[in-house]
């Protein structure tokens, strides 16, 4: 029988072994970083790990949410965003007389009413909510990031011995493979891009949660509005003041600048501002991720097939600063900044796989872009093995001092975690020096009926609850 896995990840190799572009890049044989795992991380990255961190992954093909504890580097509970073992019967079991579905299989069988493609997350401005979009369930979740549990759960009427204590929320239902969510920087509103469409879903922060919450009679109306933008949104990421909102496309080479224009009591009155062509920057109109830079001067740009990243300014709403290249078949996916005393840095993540990881295994990279020189002379200066395969989401603790990166791909037969989707921690107290401290592995969830493999990790944010973060 034939491994599609490997056959792709075959066919992948050859493709990339006849590109000349991927050994002519600058920085393809030099390192500049370290991949083996360190023993132990940075004395004073470990000290600055508070006791309510956590690292929360969402992993699209099992519909669940990883919570890693970065104190101990160990997955200390899963978020169920399943619908499974809610009833006794056949038609409600994950596993059922001893059969384990496929994932095809399982999020269509009768009378399932959980999540479908576990995708997007964001923290709220303060830490003590997330929001995670089921791009194919069509809605959005709120998970309360203090107890770790999903807002809007209710008791199981039939709990016992074979099944879940609580049933799962339906969540908000919002729209066509709703992609990203974000906040906006005063929490009132949660904006959510509809990438099978060409509008964004403007939601009330407290009246989704009046919603979700609400036990008997009219829920309250949680979705303020619905806004025209760009065919295919695929994030929103708003300016440091909270005036602009920045929209990105995968389906348009196009950016769109929004006035959020809030009223008295903080909602927003959103008019158009300036529709910006990409068209030379990226040629594919393929733009899934953007960031802003931690001065607020800048909104980062992921171009994954164009594999390049471009540098906006936000003073001047939409000019286009830079574009740095990262080199052939690099798909980048996410970008993270880093600024401490040792440098200033942005990391991408690259979904290409290569080999020569750490322990001899497959691997992709992170690529390191040194910002502490001007603008125009900015560009991928080394590059990290991240430890586990297709890596996507990443972010950095408060202090800048550590890094967490979530993988799509299971590893490998005859690795250490063969079978599993791994999260990486970095040391990244020097960030133009980024040291791998261990993989760990995401487990499963613990269902009665049987064990249901977190797996294909895509999001993740760090959240410090009670502590002002990146959206705020």
């Amino acid at each position: 029988m034939t491994d599609p896995l490997n056959d792709s990840r075959r066919d992948f190799l050859k493709a990339a072994a006849v590109i000349p572009a991927v050994a002519a890049a600058p920085w393809a044989l030099a390192q500049g970083a370290s991949s083996a795992p360190a023993s132990t991380m940075n004395a004073s990255a470990s000290a600055d790990i508070a006791p309510a961190d956590r690292v929360f992954i969402t992993n699209e093909d099992s519909n669940t949410i990883s919570v890693i504890n970065p104190a101990s580097n160990t997955v200390d509970t899963t978020i169920n965003l399943t619908s499974f073992d809610e009833d006794v019967r056949p038609p409600f079991r994950f596993v059922t007389g001893g059969v384990m579905p496929t994932h095809a299989a399982m999020i269509h069988k009768p009378l399932y009413h959980g999540c479908i493609d576990a995708h997007g997350a964001v923290p709220n401005p303060d830490g003590t909510l997330l929001a995670t979009s089921g791009r194919g369930s069509s809605n959005i979740y709120l998970i309360d990031a203090v107890n770790r549990r999903v807002v809007g759960n209710v008791a199981n009427p039939q709990a016992g011995a074979t099944t879940n204590p609580e049933r799962l929320s339906s969540g908000i239902l919002l729209g066509r493979e709703p992609h990203e969510p974000t906040f906006t920087r005063n929490g009132k509103e949660l904006w959510v891009t509809l990438r099978g469409e060409d509008r964004i879903a403007i939601i009330d922060v407290a009246q989704a949660t009046q919603q979700l919450t609400s036990p008997t009679g009219i829920p309250a109306q949680a979705v303020r509005a619905y806004i025209p933008t760009l065919n295919g949104p695929a994030q929103v990421w708003f300016s440091k003041d909270g005036t602009l909102a920045f929209v990105i496309s995968q389906k348009t080479a196009q950016l769109d600048i929004l006035q959020v224009n809030a009223d008295a009591k903080g909602h927003s009155r959103p008019k158009r501002l300036r529709l910006v062509d990409l068209s030379s920057q990226d040629k594919p109109a393929f733009t899934p991720f953007q960031k802003l830079s931690p001065d607020g001067s800048q909104m980062w740009l992921s171009h994954k097939l164009a594999d390049a990243v471009s540098i906006v300014s936000v003073k001047d709403p939409g000019t286009v600063l830079s574009t740095i290249a990262l080199g052939e078949l690099a798909r980048p996916n996410h970008l993270e900044f880093v600024d401490n005393a040792r440098g200033q840095v942005t990391y991408m993540s690259l979904a290409r796989v290569d080999d020569g990881g750490p322990n001899g295994a497959a691997s992709s990279r992170l690529a390191i872009i040194d910002r502490s020189v001007p603008v125009a002379q900015q560009k991928v200066v080394g590059m990290v093995y991240t430890g586990g395969r297709e890596a996507h989401g990443l972010w950095t603790n408060p202090a800048n001092n550590l890094l967490y990166v979530a993988h799509e791909q299971d590893e490998l037969p005859g690795t250490p975690n063969a079978g599993q989707v791994v999260c990486s921690a970095f040391d990244v107290s020097s960030p133009l020096e980024p040291k791998l401290i261990t993989q760990i592995p995401l487990g499963a969830l613990k269902l009665p009926s049987g064990e249901l493999r977190n797996k294909k990790s895509i999001n993740l944010v760090y959240v410090r609850p009670g502590t002002k973060g990146q959206t705020a």
